[in-house]
């Protein structure tokens, strides 16, 4: 058995820059917050460089004050690192021998290091939430539980995390991790069950478990988490100009075809005045999956495309990229969503799949009908449990994310979900003014809508369905 030296250095996150104004003042700037440092003696400005570089340890920290300043300015230390804790701006690495295995980062403000020691006997596995993946030149481990990430930088800390894809305590990892003397296994434990990337093995565990997390699957728990604000500090992109310059799309996507088939525009003043009232409209609104013998009109079809989803105006912004306005609303103005048009029985239009353009209001056929129209229109009757036949109109939901290159990038996604739930409830209570039959749909296959239309999958594919067509009369 062999003896290391292990210790825990602080250090300031990545991209916190400290700018000097005088021997007495500093300005910290970072992603989370800006400080100002003002009366600092020598020995404190020379501990703030310590964390901008290599880092020290508390204890190192202590010294280079007591060594400089005396014993006066240490309390002021203390409430400084205090400080640096709850802004999220200090970086914890485990350092053994002088190498560093791993370094623990807050991605939450609500991220407090705490340090508790578990008992060596207790067995341990790795969470089913917790997930490694590469940043940079790095391993990270995660978890949507932990307010935390932590950054593997020793092949043999990766190691002991695949050991731990069963239940072990410190004795068995020690024994079947080579490298690490029984006290560093032991700290390792420790603070990955701090993290909570660990859970006890224990049947009291998993009971008290089953009621909360046993609800969630790990895609969806690490989609809520990392698509609200909680536990990540920023959702914010810092590289949005440079994105924005590279991949800036038009608000309204450019037809391909030559000529496009010009639909029926509502006269919305007439409307205001005689459409039933907005009460009965919404308390009428259901999914309706039966259709009238005689299909929807296109004057029916483009008053529908008018009402829910045309360009009323487009506004150029401050920076180089184009807003628009449309009937529903949409995050930051973006408008990332298209409308495919898959017609499979409608009067006075030819079956065949076609593009919305919002600005022009006029479809665009991207094809007849093929084999792959054929599987759209048979998954979305699978998925209302129809007879693909009877289906009237499809309408594919699409997303162009390149739209989202904004500061909100980091929650694009998320941000795309609510549009379409939003565009929804505009389609169903404008169906139900018209007494059309509308009807959502929950899943759909974007792989599918990608080989039909020709798109990038990770450029634009499908994000929701809409099922469209004429009443059956009460």
């Amino acid at each position: 058995m062999f003896e290391s030296t292990q210790s825990i250095v602080l250090s300031f996150i990545k991209n916190v820059t400290l700018i000097d104004l005088s021997a007495k003042q500093v300005i910290l700037q970072s992603p989370v917050i800006d400080l100002t440092l003002k009366k600092l003696t020598p020995g404190l400005l020379t501990c703030l460089h310590l964390l901008a570089s290599d880092g020290a340890t508390e204890k190192e920290l202590s010294q280079v004050v007591l060594q400089i300043d005396g014993t006066v300015a240490l309390s002021r230390l203390y409430q400084w690192l205090q400080k640096f804790n709850q802004s999220c701006l200090l970086q914890r690495t485990v350092k053994v021998d002088s190498l560093s295995i791993a370094t623990v980062v807050p991605i939450s403000r609500y991220y407090q290091f705490q340090f508790k020691a578990v008992e060596p006997k207790q067995r341990f596995i790795l969470s089913r939430f917790a997930y490694c993946r590469r940043q940079e030149d790095q391993i990270v481990l995660e978890s949507p539980l932990a307010y935390a990430q932590v950054l593997v930088q020793d092949w043999r800390f990766a190691g002991l995390l695949h050991q731990l894809t069963q239940p072990l305590d410190c004795y068995e990892l020690f024994e079947r991790v080579a490298g690490f003397s029984e006290s560093t296994i032991h700290l390792f434990v420790s603070l990955l069950q701090n993290l909570d990337l660990l859970t006890e093995e224990t049947v009291e565990v998993r009971e008290k478990q089953s009621d909360t997390l046993n609800i969630w699957s790990f895609h969806e728990l690490l989609f809520h988490a990392r698509s609200r604000v909680g536990r990540q500090i920023s959702f914010f992109r810092q590289d949005n100009q440079s994105l924005i310059n590279n991949h800036l799309l038009d608000v309204v996507k450019p037809q391909t075809a030559d000529k496009g088939i010009s639909l029926c525009k509502a006269k919305i003043e007439d409307l205001a005045m005689l459409d039933i009232p907005f009460t009965s409209v919404l308390e009428a609104r259901k999914s309706i999956r039966t259709y009238d013998i005689q299909p929807i009109t296109d004057r029916q079809l483009g008053e529908f495309l008018y009402r829910t989803a045309r360009t009323k105006s487009i506004t150029q912004t401050k920076e180089p990229r184009q807003i628009s306005s449309r009937p529903y609303p949409s995050a930051g103005a973006c408008y990332e969503l298209e409308l495919y048009i898959t017609i499979n029985r409608c009067q006075n239009l030819d079956s065949g799949f076609y593009h919305y353009c919002p600005k022009n209001h006029q479809i665009h056929k991207v094809s007849n009908r093929s084999k792959s129209i054929g599987f759209l229109l048979q998954g979305a009757a699978e998925a209302a449990n129809q007879n693909p036949e009877d289906l009237q109109i499809l309408i594919v939901i699409a997303a162009r994310f390149p739209r989202w290159i904004t500061e909100y990038a980091s929650i694009m996604y998320s941000s795309t979900l609510k549009n379409v739930g939003v565009l929804y409830q505009t389609m169903y209570l404008v169906a139900t003014a018209m007494n059309l039959a509308p009807c959502a749909l929950s899943f759909g296959d974007s792989d599918l809508f990608a080989a039909a239309t020709g798109t990038d999958y990770y450029s634009e594919t499908s994000v929701g369905e809409f099922l469209l067509g004429s009443k059956q009369a009460d």
